[in-house]
């Protein structure tokens, strides 16, 4: 079960397809997102999910504060119903605003116009690393000024190159799950 954890949609219940997504676990969501709100990298952002999967990721920072989400995964059905689930429980005055696209990733990177503050990047374990690094390539220049990237991949697989304008802060592995923090860099 895969559910938000805080802010107005706390508790929520999430759609998870049966197929194709392999959600965060609460337990790296928690880490996450603790160390966002430490750095005050939420509230007022713009964010951006990719290969968001059920949204989870991006639906959270929706709930926690984020003024506009955008989540792209080219199986767009899971999030955009959790979007609009999410979105009831939105207070009225000020809700987010959350876009969903069915979008390959390097097709939406390749004409993006817009610029984002945090960026959550969850690709499947197997995608393979030069793909990767082209994901990561032409998200570089979207990056607003201190921009934060959290990278989740399998521990078991190496590191990718950090292409020029992403910098590497930190890792930190939860069992088989390595998280990268990630960040704009000049």
């Amino acid at each position: 079960m895969t559910r938000i954890i805080a802010g107005f949609a706390g508790s929520i219940t999430l759609g998870v397809p049966g197929y194709g997504t392999r959600p965060t676990s609460d337990r790296v969501r928690e880490a996450i997102f603790s160390a966002l709100d430490a750095r005050n990298a939420i509230d007022g952002m713009r964010v951006l999910d990719l290969y968001s999967g059920t949204g989870a990721l991006g639906l959270e920072a929706a709930s926690r504060g984020a003024a506009h989400v955008t989540l792209v995964d080219r199986l767009a059905a899971a999030s955009r119903d959790n979007a609009a689930r999410v979105l009831k429980q939105a207070p009225k005055d000020a809700p987010p605003i959350v876009v969903t696209t069915g979008q390959p990733v390097q097709a939406f990177l390749s004409s993006a116009r817009d610029s984002w503050e945090l960026v959550f990047m969850d690709p499947p374990y197997d995608l393979p690393l030069p793909e990767l690094v082209h994901n990561l390539e032409s998200l570089a220049p979207r990056l607003a000024p201190g921009a934060v990237v959290v990278l989740e991949r399998s521990s078991r697989t190496p590191a990718p190159e950090w292409p020029a304008g992403i910098a590497l802060e930190k890792r930190k592995d939860y069992g088989d799950t390595a998280l990268y923090w990630l960040a704009a860099s000049a």
